[in-house]
Order: structure tokens, then sequence, then C-alpha cells
């Protein structure tokens, strides 16, 4: 009974080897995920520590992605001036404050990215239970499509469907012919 009780030693985390990935479309949708774990990050250092961020992605495609804070051009200015940023005296309120904001919607991006990761699933979860119920709908498959068998059940289906609305229009007519006093 102790035996049936102990836990699977887990493998725990393994390094995995890093090599390109061939397949086109695991590339783009491993990259999308990545982005976004990339810019999470971003944001999370930002928030955490108050912190300068400013990174900038192509993707597989071409298409650039970028994320900073406070915003992309000051640091990339202040990266190849090789210049601190300037503190001006009477600002240090309106920067805390700017700062804040962007804090604020750091947290707000970070909590959009998760919503959109979990909406993602939910519809890739829809989109599989929708080709799983278009296998079981064979009237929505063109019928040259279809088997003898598959013709068969549909052919079965339908006489079903033609008594079910049959009986339906005559309890309607019933009800039209001796409409009840309530």
């Amino acid at each position: 009974m102790l035996q049936s009780m102990a836990k699977k030693p887990s493998k725990g985390h393994q390094k995995i080897e890093i090599t390109k990935i061939l397949k086109k479309n695991h590339l783009q949708f491993t990259f999308s995920k990545r982005r976004s774990g990339l810019f999470k990050k971003a944001s999370e250092l930002c928030t955490l520590y108050g912190v300068n961020v400013t990174i900038i992605v192509f993707s597989p495609g071409g298409k650039v992605f970028s994320f900073g804070h406070p915003d992309i051009e000051t640091i990339i200015d202040r990266f190849l001036t090789c210049n601190p940023l300037p503190k001006q005296n009477g600002l240090h309120l309106i920067e805390a404050q700017r700062n804040a904001s962007v804090q604020e919607l750091n947290m707000q991006l970070t909590q959009i990215l998760n919503q959109l990761e979990f909406e993602k699933k939910k519809g890739e979860v829809l989109s599989q239970m929708r080709r799983e119920n278009q296998n079981q709908c064979q009237w929505e498959a063109p019928i040259n499509e279809l088997s003898l068998l598959e013709l068969d059940q549909l052919k079965v289906s339908m006489e079903e469907l033609k008594k079910a609305v049959v009986r339906q229009g005559d309890k309607l007519l019933m009800e039209v012919a001796n409409p009840s006093p309530f």
C-alpha cells in the first residue's frame, strides 16, 4: 500500500538542447509565445526595479516588435550617445508620477498578455471541438465526399428528422384547431 502512495520521482528542470526550429508553423508559434514572455519579463524588470529597458525583436517573417520603458527612443538615444538620462531638480515629482503610471500600464500589459494567452488556448480548444463536431455532422460535409455508410446514416437521420417535423407540425395544427381556454 505504501508503494502505491509513493510519488514517482520527477525529472525536475532539465536542460534542453537549444536548436533552430525547422518547421515554419512551429517556429512562428514558438516565437510568438517566447516574445510575449520576453516582453512580460522586461515589464516585470521595469516594475520591480525601476530600470529602463528597450527590446527590439524581428520575427521570422520580418515583422518588428518592440518594448520600451520609459520609451524606446529615449533609451536608444542614451545608448548611442553613452549619456545618462538628464535629471532636472524640478521634474522629479513629474518623473515619479510618470514612472508610477508606466508601472501601472506595465502591470495592465502583463494582465492583458496573460488574458490573451488564455483566450488563444481557449480558441484552440474550441477549434479542436469544432473539428471533432464536424466529423459527427455529416450534413455539413459535401455529399460527394461521404462514404456509403455515412450516406446510409445520413438517410436514416434525415428520415427521423422528417418524422419529427411532421409530428411537430401536426401538434401545432391541433393546437390551432383546438385552442385551450387558458
